[in-house]
């Protein structure tokens, strides 16, 4: 019979009483909960990373003077970590320069005369790049005076004041990112120049300076949707359409070789990577613009189909759903902005009727392609359920994901090549979470091929039909895909191909965070007393050293790990590499280079780079 345990003795009683209750300043907080003010901290790789996210706070700053009518440069430098920008604007009234750094909810953004479409609003974001840096540096110039403020991770050190005639007005900020913080991450140029050319074409005529590097833009949007296309090297069906107002900003156009749609969309100035209000609003105007204009029924999809475009809008008062300003959350403007939308798309349509019938054109040929596909899929199914009421190549778990009733968070299906690394993975796998896709071979290589040539594909439709992701993602069945594939030519070779496939056409699902490659290891370095795995050269060098007398051994496949040993990298301890959602354009340059049918350019590029060891 149990025993019965007593609250007392050897259980650990937790007291909790007023000396619980801890109070922080709004430096301490900002340091404890840094996530709350800059999101993720990263490690400068991803264009939201934290370091990206301080830069952004204080060109923010400098951009509401621009679009104020103050100031049209801004000198912004890196060098070794340390961050300098420098714009010429009014300058920080010299009475407030500390307070405004420093004191949360100090500023002008919440006076609408002095900044009426602002970025920053809530008086946080230059205090919590303070807050953050080991060292920070303020000065503002007005008038032939300054007045200067030192401070070390937010805290005051010294303050000048002084005279400097010959000085122009304006605001000087020098920060270096806390290494206590932000630890191993570094700046990447490629990802604050596709910043700074963002800021560019939403503030047509401000220069933009980076380490003697300009951008500056004269079409606004139009610059950046044609930028796009060039990305990839495609072409403009009709020339852009462009509207702009001192509100309200958008241009698209449809490409003659792209795939799905590619939209950017802004709020005062801030990239709004997630869309919002304005974006689903923009998209409802142009459908319905399209479809009074051709007294038809087009679906939206069809009528984004191949789609570049940009929206860009300037609010008093943007709510967005967090400090990253990913989102914008505005309910109020949504029926406005779809009747000024679908205003100016139709009168637009109307008065370039030759433009307008390219237009149309083009979404009835996306509308015959859909029903077309439509029918290859039905026989796609049709195929499928002749072959086997089940998906042959799935080993199913009990458990699925709900997002829209929050379960099924962590379970996980590996894609892995041939059944030998399939059987160490199921035998010891865990069959309410994991589940397993087997490949028969290496996938089809999907970079230049149309949608329906994949459903076409048996192995390609299975797995699409495994992760339930065919029409959509809505239902897709598993949180996290991992790519299990051996540690090889071959494997790697596979991997790419099955990520080539998933940013192609299910590109939402790598920007959500579901895919992931799981490492495992490549050497097992063991002695009598105890068995290493090691991942690395250098892990297998360092266990080498550590062991006498020790047993190497490589493995070369997935297949050649026992389920024994299998359970414990799938298991608590298992390492995951997520694949990251590069920018579009970046990421498409990329999988075109090395997926794509350049076979001469990339095999002069494998000549020019190939290294091969040498031994002794």
């Amino acid at each position: 019979m149990a025993k019965k345990q007593s609250n007392s003795g050897s259980a650990t009683k937790h007291v909790y009483d007023e000396s619980k209750i801890k109070t922080l300043s709004s430096l301490e907080h900002i340091r404890l909960r840094t996530g709350m003010y800059i999101g993720r901290i990263g490690d400068g790789s991803h264009h939201d990373d934290g370091i990206y996210i301080l830069l952004k706070e204080v060109i923010d700053n400098t951009i509401d003077e621009f679009i104020m009518g103050n100031g049209k440069e801004v000198r912004i430098a890196i060098q070794d970590g340390v961050v300098t920008v420098r714009d010429f604007g009014r300058g920080i009234p010299l009475g407030k320069v500390i307070d405004c750094v420093s004191q949360i909810n100090t500023g002008a953004k919440y006076n609408d005369e002095v900044f009426q479409f602002s970025v920053g609003l809530n008086g946080v974001g230059t205090k919590a790049v303070n807050a953050l840096s080991k060292d920070f540096l303020v000065r503002s110039h007005r008038d032939g005076e300054f007045v200067e403020g030192i401070f070390k991770q937010g805290k005051l050190k010294k303050e000048n004041r002084g005279v400097a005639k010959d000085e122009p007005n304006g605001t000087f900020v020098q920060f270096e990112p806390d290494p206590e913080i932000f630890k191993q991450v570094e700046f990447r140029d490629e990802l604050v120049e596709r910043r700074l050319r963002h800021y560019s074409y939403l503030n047509s005529g401000l220069r933009l300076i980076y380490n003697g590097k300009e951008f500056v833009s004269r079409k606004g949007l139009f610059d950046l949707v044609m930028e796009e296309l060039a990305t990839d090297e495609s072409e403009p069906i009709y020339p852009p359409l462009h509207y702009t107002t001192k509100t309200l900003e958008f241009c698209f156009t449809h490409s003659n070789s792209r795939y799905g749609e590619t939209f950017f969309s802004f709020v005062n100035g801030q990239y709004t990577s997630d869309g919002g209000t304005h974006l689903s609003a923009f998209r409802e105007g142009l459908l319905k613009a399209v479809n009074e204009y051709a007294k038809g029924k087009y679906e939206g999809d069809d009528v984004r189909e191949a789609m570049v475009g940009a929206v860009a809008i300037r609010l008093k008062d943007p709510m967005f759903e967090s400090q990253t300003k990913n989102k914008l959350g505005n309910t109020e403007i949504r029926s406005e902005l779809v009747n000024r939308v679908r205003e100016e798309v139709l009168h637009f349509l109307n008065r370039n009727r030759e433009i307008a019938d390219k237009v149309v054109a083009k979404i009835e040929d996306t509308r015959q392609l859909r029903k077309e596909l439509q029918e290859v899929k039905k026989m796609a199914r049709e195929r499928a359920k002749a072959i086997t009421l089940r998906i042959p190549q799935l080993k199913d778990c009990k458990q699925h994901l709900d997002k829209a009733k929050g379960k099924g968070r962590g379970t996980m299906v590996f894609i892995t090549e041939g059944q030998s690394a399939a059987g160490s993975i199921v035998s010891c796998r865990d069959v309410n979470t994991q589940a397993i896709f087997t490949l028969k071979g290496k996938p089809l290589n999907t970079c230049d091929l149309k949608r329906d040539v994949i459903y076409k594909n048996d192995e390609m439709y299975n797995l699409m039909q495994s992760l339930n992701i065919e029409d959509n993602l809505d239902g897709l069945r598993y949180d996290q895909v991992i790519l299990a594939t051996d540690a090889d030519v071959d494997g790697l070779h596979i991997r790419n191909l099955l990520i080539t496939f998933f940013f192609r056409y299910f590109d939402q699902l790598v920007h959500d965070g579901h895919l992931f490659v799981l490492e495992t290891p490549l050497f097992r370095v063991r002695n009598k007393e105890k068995t290493v795995y090691c991942y690395t050269d250098e892990e297998r060098v360092n266990a080498i050293n550590t062991l006498k007398n020790p047993e190497i051994t490589r493995f070369k496949g997935l297949g050649e790990i026992s389920p024994g040993e299998f359970r414990d990298f799938i298991g608590k301890g298992m390492r995951l590499s997520k694949v990251e959602h590069a920018p579009k354009p970046e990421a498409t340059q990329i999988i075109n280079f090395y997926m794509g049918r350049n076979t001469p350019e990339r095999k002069d590029y494998i000549m020019s780079n190939l290294v091969v060891p040498v031994e002794d």
